[in-house]
């Protein structure tokens, strides 16, 4: 494929919007990457697409796991469990999703994305779910659980090509019931990962455009810096319920796009 100037400085746009929203509300904003590459900058095939919004996913998720490790807010033996055991889940899932038609495989990401919207809009902002458990000191990590729901999350996170942080969060602090603040910096490192090996496994089928995930990367950077100063004096409640409902709607978009081609 042919990449124009056009389609780089729209790439740049569109990581700066999807830097922007994880910057200002936090996970869910990583979804909207796909839909971006796909009918925004106009890469016109779901796994290029898929494997070229893994690697800037997860290269920005390095980036603000950096972060949140220099205050304190990652537990590396949990991200390093989840990492490891969850790439079964990533290898399977992207091998998967390489053999699935692009077709089908957009109608289930479709699915997905209203399925995450819904989940957004209707559950409380994570400090409000779990408040209660901010001061609680980490209990034994349950490596059965662990197993079972890094592997799930690996999977999802391969197939569709997202970070899955909206996924892994409540995973980590399910199974091993760390603080809130440490499920998502912990989650960055297990998302950068998965990023990357579903980059990798899509880069060896030849399903990748490096030219436009870097200018992605580069314009998720400065997106993400600016959404984190402006989140730092809002209340991001309302933001995050407008924005489940733009996903829901970009959901039933990208529905109608597969089925009324």
């Amino acid at each position: 494929m042919i990449i124009g100037i056009t389609q780089l400085i729209l790439s740049v746009i569109s990581g700066i919007a999807v830097g922007f929203t994880l910057g200002l509300i936090g996970g869910g904003g990583s979804i909207l990457a796909i839909p971006l590459l796909l009918y925004f900058v106009g890469i016109h095939d779901a796994h290029l697409a898929i494997g070229t919004s893994a690697l800037a996913v997860g290269v920005n998720a390095y980036i603000n796991f950096i972060a949140h490790k220099r205050r304190g807010n990652v537990n590396f033996g949990v991200g390093a469990l989840f990492s490891v055991i969850g790439a079964i889940g990533v290898f399977a899932g992207s091998s998967i999703g390489l053999l699935t038609n692009s077709g089908r495989l957009l109608f289930l990401f479709s699915l997905l994305m209203i399925g995450v919207g819904v989940r957004m809009y209707i559950v409380k902002n994570r400090k409000e779910v779990h408040n209660e458990k901010e001061d609680q000191p980490e209990s034994r990590t349950k490596y059965g659980k662990v197993s079972a729901s890094s592997i799930l999350t690996g999977f999802a996170s391969g197939f569709f090509g997202i970070g899955g942080g909206f996924l892994i969060v409540p995973a980590i602090m399910y199974s091993t019931r760390v603080r809130i603040n440490e499920a998502v910096g912990t989650s960055l490192l297990v998302v950068g990962t998965f990023g990357i090996l579903t980059a990798i496994r899509y880069a060896i089928s030849g399903e990748m455009l490096y030219s436009i995930s870097l200018f992605f990367i580069i314009g998720g950077i400065a997106g993400g810096v600016l959404g984190t100063r402006i989140s730092a004096n809002m209340d991001t409640s309302l933001l995050r319920k407008i924005f489940s409902i733009i996903i829901v709607i970009v959901g039933f978009y990208v529905m109608v796009k597969v089925l009324l081609p």
